[in-house]
């Protein structure tokens, strides 16, 4: 149906002020609803009568959406599947030097530092942690890959992870580890024989290592998965580190005890070769890193950016048809006294129409995608609700920015020049 066939009856006079609501009129809110429900939907109808033009307007803003999600998906499976171990992390507050740059660059720092801080009241218990990562034979393939390598002392419980804790005493053994059962790759046979009760070896640095055990923290974009083992053994598979030298320091608070204040005294009490971080700080301090010191993070915003600019030129040149089609009806409605506002409103209405439709295939076909590419990779890719309403939102944006511009030629239209 076009502009011609479906439009509104020119008004007879200017519309009289409004009058004073009487105590038994309607709500201000019961009025505007019933005005709103009275109102012809030209915007609908002038859409839903070139149907062709409606589908292609659609696609075009539905896989601009689809961008946007797998995109805005990629960059929060990044920052998630990066920080899965600090948060697993059994600390209140953490020490690590200032050279550090990620948990996989983890400069170290002397044992002393942490013997210092537990002399300060408050801290409960103050306990080291190497990590390394290298390239290690993958036990059922033999290809090398990457593996984040993390050791601690056994007689202290560092991980929120109840299968490390219940197999605690597994890795006091040498040379043996546990295996992060959700690492990325070939694993399905060795990790079948592993909850059978055997055993698996392999090697890091041309040393045999035992796998006695699994658990689940998953893939992350540094390395393929993570072995946990005793501090001693690390020092066994990387006999170049000192033991007086520790990549991480995890702190312990007594109960009722601030982290931010006991930040405060551990810095002014422990030397400047060491940073002092809560928890909040130590993922915030991984997060950062991905943000500004890599090309992913920023790769992940300028696909966002390019999903955005795309919706904006497809919904623009809808839009700009469609006035450009009708530019005659429109200016005939301003002959019978309709203002810009009024038209303009025409067009937003056909935007947000857009923006409302063409959203809800660009948000159904992401979950088909993040199942796929959870399975391939592991990562944790998922569909949030926080994550629908910011794609629903640019979407919006997008559309009322493209009818923004499509209505410059609408708002210059003069009835004398048409006819």
């Amino acid at each position: 149906m076009s502009l011609t066939s479906s439009s509104p009856p020119a008004p007879s006079s200017p519309p009289s002020p409004p009058s004073p609501p009487s105590p038994h009129s309607p709500l201000p809110l019961m009025k505007l609803i019933e005005q709103v429900r009275r109102r012809t939907p030209l915007g609908w109808l002038q859409l839903s009568h070139e149907k062709g033009r409606l589908l292609v307007a659609l696609s075009g803003i539905a896989f601009a959406d689809v961008l946007m999600f797998m995109q805005l998906g990629f960059q929060n499976a990044l920052f998630e599947s990066n920080t899965i171990l600090h948060r697993s992390m059994q600390a209140d507050m953490f020490v690590i030097s200032p050279q550090a740059r990620n948990l996989a660059n983890m400069s170290s720092f002397t044992r002393r530092r942490l013997y210092q801080a537990m002399d300060i009241p408050g801290v409960k218990s103050a306990e080291g942690m190497y990590i390394n990562i290298v390239d290690w034979k993958n036990p059922q393939t033999h290809q090398k890959t990457t593996i984040l390598v993390m050791g601690f002392n056994p007689d202290q419980q560092v991980f929120n992870l109840a299968d490390v804790n219940r197999q605690i005493d597994a890795i006091k053994l040498p040379d043996t580890v546990l295996f992060d059962r959700a690492s990325r790759g070939d694993y399905n046979d060795a990790i079948a024989q592993i909850d059978q009760g055997k055993t698996v070896t392999t090697e890091i640095e041309r040393r045999t290592i035992t796998i006695s055990g699994l658990f689940s923290v998953g893939a992350s974009f540094i390395a393929d998965g993570t072995l946990i083992t005793n501090d001693q053994n690390f020092l066994r598979l990387f006999p170049r580190r000192e033991a007086s030298g520790v990549s991480l320091g995890l702190i312990q608070l007594q109960p009722g005890y601030d982290p931010k204040q006991m930040k405060t005294t551990l810095e002014a009490y422990l030397d400047d070769d060491v940073k002092v971080l809560t928890k909040a700080e130590f993922i915030e301090f991984e997060i950062n890193y991905w943000k500004t010191n890599t090309a992913i993070g920023f790769i992940f915003s300028l696909g966002v950016a390019m999903g955005f600019m795309v919706g904006v030129i497809i919904v623009y040149q809808v839009l700009s048809t469609d006035v450009n089609s009708h530019i005659k009806e429109y200016a005939t409605f301003k002959a019978m006294g309709y203002n810009n506002l009024y038209l303009l409103g025409v067009v937003f209405e056909e935007a947000i129409i857009l923006a409302v439709l063409g959203f809800i295939p660009g948000a159904i076909a992401p979950l088909g995608l993040y199942h796929l590419t959870r399975n391939a990779t592991n990562l944790p890719l998922y569909m949030t609700v926080g994550r629908a309403l910011t794609v629903l939102t640019l979407t919006m944006i997008m559309c009322i920015i493209s009818g923004a511009i499509a209505t410059r030629k609408l708002q210059s239209a003069d009835p004398a020049d048409m006819f």
